[in-house]
């Protein structure tokens, strides 16, 4: 999809994969270097992002009236500064929770306007009937990323140190950021009206663009709950299986890691499905599929059964979820004007790390009251719920072209 869709996708792999080595280096590092007591865990894992998403609040209107490549280099160049604190302060012997739980905040903060800058840099660069591959790809790269990131940080930290991860995350945003520059497009600066400051208003305007859609406030409403379920399940599952039922870690770290090789076979069908299908079927019918396998992670028994059982149900919600995001993904653009597209996107990440800090807070309040099962299980008979909230009827915004429409004419092309 030309010169400039690959620097981006290139840079994005690099960065991604970067993440995946460095997944859950905090907690790690908290608890092996600080001692820190699981409510520290906890605040880390929940707090960090929450916070990040406040202070990405008044960033949508901003990466709005920016260019984006730069926005995109800055906040890549930030996370690596940032990040590069934590290796040196240890050094040093100065590492404190509170850095990490800062760190944490700022990179979350910086990773949603970079997100927001690239979803509307891709608007500008992609053809309207290339929105879905396009989706699909970073959507395949991202599963690719976890699959092969954890188990080989895992092995890293076993070798070198607590720390080693970290430095590869960080260098990882060098080199996205060197790739987004590698791109030297002679991008215009977007145009505003009125003068002055950002107004108040314009901090809610992506908010009220995915409120007033009435294709984007049911998928929006899904979106939180779901992935807000899945998120606050996560931890509790860890705990059942490596606590009450014994699972040594590696068995856990390859129970989540090879199914999401699933990724992979989700994002390549994304096309070839809503083109056959259409869009709308695909999100009703995989919207769903996605809600009804994590119950049966509430009924997990000790031994080799169990492990397959954890397997078959995480790859049964991966390949759903890869196929899902990136059509829900292409339509989000498709139906978005130019304008609005940083604030919208921004709106969306925003709510969905402030939903997924809370659920995961409740989750772990409701499970140290009764037991990490009936945690999961309240998660899974809730989520049965999500499918009540996808659209119902077929819709785009007035004067746009469904995305299915465009897939199916590219593909007749």
């Amino acid at each position: 999809m030309g010169r400039r869709f690959g620097w981006l996708w290139a840079a994005y792999a690099v960065s991604a994969y970067g993440s995946g080595l460095g997944f859950g280096a905090f907690p790690l590092i908290a608890v092996l270097v600080l001692d820190a007591s699981p409510a520290e865990v906890s605040a880390l894992a929940a707090v960090g992002p929450a916070v990040g998403a406040l202070i990405a609040v008044p960033l949508g209107p901003w990466v709005e009236f920016h260019r984006k490549r730069p926005v995109m280099i800055a906040m890549d160049l930030v996370r690596f500064a940032l990040l590069m604190t934590i290796p040196v302060a240890y050094a040093f012997g100065w590492l404190g929770f509170w850095q990490l739980l800062v760190v944490s905040a700022v990179v979350a903060a910086a990773k949603i306007a970079f997100g927001a800058a690239s979803g509307a840099y891709v608007k500008t660069i992609v053809r309207p009937e290339d929105l879905l591959v396009a989706s699909a790809r970073f959507e395949s790269t991202n599963w690719s990323s976890i699959a092969v990131g954890p188990p080989l940080g895992g092995a890293a930290i076993g070798v070198f140190g607590p720390v080693v991860t970290v430095v590869a995350n960080a260098f990882s945003y060098l080199l996205s950021a060197l790739g987004v520059a590698a791109i030297r497009d002679r991008e215009q600066r977007p145009r505003r009206t009125g003068e002055g400051r950002i107004r108040a208003g314009e901090l809610l305007d992506g908010w009220r663009h995915i409120w007033t859609h009435p294709g984007l406030r049911p998928l929006f409403l899904n979106n939180l709950l779901v992935s807000g379920l899945i998120m606050a399940a996560d931890p509790l599952v860890a705990v059942l299986m490596l606590g009450e039922l014994g699972f040594p870690p590696w068995q856990y770290g390859l129970a989540f890691a090879a199914p999401c090789l699933g990724g992979l076979v989700g994002s390549r069908l994304a096309r070839r499905v809503v083109a056959r299908y259409g869009q709308y079927r695909v999100l009703r019918t995989v919207g769903t599929l996605r809600a009804v396998w994590l119950i049966g992670l509430a009924f997990v028994q000790p031994g080799v059964a169990g492990l397959a059982t954890v397997m078959a149900i995480e790859l049964a919600i991966i390949v759903s979820m890869s196929l899902y995001n990136p059509v829900s993904a292409a339509y989000r653009l498709a139906n978005t004007p130019r304008d609005l597209i940083a604030r919208t996107l921004s709106a969306w990440s925003i709510s969905s790390s402030v939903t997924i800090a809370v659920l995961s807070a409740l989750g772990g309040l409701l499970a140290t009251v009764t037991s990490p099962r009936t945690g999961i299980a309240v998660a899974g008979l809730l989520i049965l719920a999500s499918p009540l909230l996808l659209p119902r009827v077929e819709s785009s915004a007035p004067g746009e072209v469904r995305q299915g429409e465009q897939v199916q004419a590219g593909a007749d092309e």
